[in-house]
């Protein structure tokens, strides 16, 4: 029976420790049925005269059974309420987080399509760029091709000087020589005129290296072998208007700036009336070679021994002169007299090219009329040096 008890005891001892582990304050009760527990043994032992300790135990086993079923719920109800927390918690948590995901996406989605704007935007920008290149390219091709054609039609060469002479020479690239036409500038190489090497230099910076046009009026060579040539530093849309002459030909710039007086020989002529106007404009300003004068520095038509025998038509000179006349070469260099000259006994008058024709008969001649020539009635229209 002892053995029981005690088994029994035990048993109990686990049930309140375990409630006193759960709910501490039940420790209260466990600590009655101890010190009931203790005062049975003395009363056994007798030690003690206290019967009613059996009574101690029980009390104690009924408290740390109320105390520790009371406290249990409080602590069930806590943990159920602690959960609800951990849980709100961990919620709004999942809620930042979507939140925080949410947005990262979108912001990821707007820099996409940014990205993506901004790719078809430089796509479109170079497709533009490449069109207008494209059509730019066209466009040039179209103008040097237009170029192309009107230098042909013009009769225009394209050339690279290499290296200049003079004022109004100058060597090509490939080694041809070329002679201005229609303009005479001061000599600076044989010997030295005023105004020739400045005249020099300015042909120099404006030709030496670059690309050129030179065109034919009738002759080719001069009894030099030199190319007679009238230079272009750009194709002109018409090359026999005056606008046109003035800004894109070199041989009007020498003579507009007095680096030149207009020298014409025939039948290069074409351009000679636009140069004595202009070698005029220059005169009357004072402009390079003119300043040292009225008669300029060199030989051109504007000399004034040349214009009072060109404007004398009643004047005639003797058949030796007039055969002397004809039989000197005429070309740049080397003048040909301009004087009109007469055979004995005969009213016929002649002139040395339209420009001196024109000082005298300002309208231009009939062929009936003493000073008509073929030579000068270039169109056939039986007129000759009639103004355009």
């Amino acid at each position: 029976m002892k053995i029981i008890k005690w088994i029994f005891i035990a048993f109990v001892l686990l049930i309140l420790l375990s409630l006193v582990i759960a709910a501490p304050v039940a420790v209260i009760g466990f600590l009655i049925f101890i010190a009931g527990l203790y005062l049975s043994g003395r009363y056994r032992s007798g030690k003690s005269r206290f019967s009613k300790s059996r009574w101690v135990m029980v009390l104690g086993v009924i408290l740390t059974l109320i105390l520790g079923i009371t406290t249990l719920e409080p602590a069930d109800s806590a943990k159920e309420a602690v959960e609800p927390k951990v849980s709100d918690s961990e919620k709004k948590k999942e809620k930042e987080q979507e939140k925080a995901d949410k947005e990262k996406a979108e912001a990821e989605k707007k820099a996409k399509e940014k990205a993506k704007e901004k790719a078809e935007a430089e796509e479109r920008e170079q497709a533009e760029k490449a069109e207008q290149e494209r059509l730019a390219e066209e466009k040039k091709q179209e103008e040097q091709s237009r170029q192309e054609e009107l230098a042909t039609t013009l009769g225009l060469e394209l050339v690279t000087v290499g290296r200049v002479v003079d004022g109004d020479t100058f060597e090509t690239s490939d080694g041809r020589k070329i002679r201005l036409i229609g303009v005479n500038t001061p000599e600076s190489t044989t010997r030295h005129e005023d105004y020739g090497k400045d005249a020099s230099n300015y042909t120099a910076s404006k030709l030496e290296g670059k690309q050129v046009w030179i065109q034919k009026d009738v002759s080719d060579t001069d009894r030099y072998n030199r190319l007679l040539r009238v230079v272009w530093l750009a194709i002109p849309s018409n090359d026999l208007d005056e606008n046109e002459i003035r800004s894109k030909m070199f041989n009007a710039d020498l003579v507009l700036n007095g680096y030149a007086e207009p020298s014409t020989y025939n039948p290069d002529v074409k351009y000679s009336d636009y140069f004595v106007k202009f070698a005029r404009e220059a005169r009357e300003s004072n402009s390079g070679l003119w300043a040292f004068g009225s008669e300029g520095t060199t030989k051109g038509d504007l000399d004034t021994a040349s214009a009072s025998n060109s404007g004398s038509s009643a004047t005639s000179a003797s058949a030796s002169g007039s055969s002397a006349a004809s039989a000197s070469p005429s070309g740049p260099g080397n003048p040909a007299p301009s004087a009109p000259a007469a055979s004995s006994g005969s009213s016929q008058e002649f002139y040395q090219n339209c420009t001196e024709l024109r000082k005298v008969y300002p309208d231009g001649v009939p062929a009936d009329h003493p000073a008509y020539a073929s030579k000068h009635d270039r169109d056939k229209d039986n007129f000759a040096c009639e103004r355009s």
